[in-house]
C-alpha cells in the first residue's frame, strides 16, 4: 500500500484513482483475515447444544451457531448437514418432517450424551470469542472502505474533503484508543 496515496495526503491533488487503489487494497486485506476455521468437532458439539434447547430445522442451526458466536462462526451447510446426518446414523438425533423441511431433535440416547459431557457450546470458548473479537474489527473496516469508496466514486468534490476530514478523525480516535492506559 505504501506509495499508493498522492502526494500531500489522503485525497489531496487529482490522484483520486490511487485512493480507490488503496482503498481496495485495504479492503481485500482485511477480508483475507476475517475468515476462522473451525473443527468438525465443534460443528457436532454446537449441533448438538443447540439441539438440546430445542428441535430445529438445518438453516436454523446454522443461523444459530452465527448468531451466538458473534458472526465470528457461519458453518457451511456443506459441515452441518453431513454431521445431522452422522448425528442420525449414530441414533443420537431424529429427523421429522413438517411442513417440508426437516426437524431435527435429540433423542433419549442423544439427551444422555449432551448431559454426560462436560463440553461447553462452541461459541462460549474462549477461542470462539477471540474468534468474534479479530473477525468484527476488520468487517467494520471493510464497511468503512465500501462507504469512503461510494463517497469518493458519486460524492462531489465537497463530499470527498468531508469524508476525508471524518476518516482523518476515525483514525485519530482509534490510535487514541491505544494510547489509553
Amino acid at each position: 500500500m505504501k506509495g499508493s496515496f498522492p502526494v500531500g495526503g489522503f485525497g489531496a491533488g487529482h490522484n483520486i484513482e490511487g485512493m480507490w487503489e488503496a482503498m481496495e487494497e485495504m479492503r481485500s486485506g482485511f477480508e483475507k483475515r476475517a475468515g476462522s476455521r473451525v473443527g468438525r468437532g465443534d460443528v457436532r458439539a454446537a449441533v448438538l447444544a443447540l439441539l438440546a434447547e430445542k428441535p430445529m430445522h438445518g438453516y436454523q442451526i446454522i443461523h444459530e451457531i452465527e448468531e451466538r458466536s458473534g458472526g465470528a462462526w457461519k458453518p457451511s451447510a456443506g459441515s452441518v448437514y453431513p454431521t445431522l446426518q452422522l448425528l442420525a446414523d449414530e441414533g443420537l438425533i431424529s429427523v421429522e418432517e413438517s411442513n417440508g423441511r426437516k426437524i431435527y431433535s435429540l433423542t433419549e440416547a442423544g439427551r444422555e450424551v449432551v448431559a454426560g459431557s462436560d463440553m461447553s457450546a462452541p461459541w462460549e470458548s474462549s477461542a470462539a470469542t477471540a474468534g468474534a473479537r479479530f473477525t468484527a474489527l476488520p468487517r467494520a473496516g471493510v464497511e468503512l472502505a465500501q462507504a469512503a469508496a461510494q463517497v469518493g466514486r458519486t460524492g462531489s468534490p465537497e463530499q470527498v474533503q468531508e469524508a476525508v476530514t471524518v476518516l482523518d478523525e476515525a483514525r485519530r480516535r482509534l490510535y487514541s484508543i491505544l494510547a489509553q492506559v
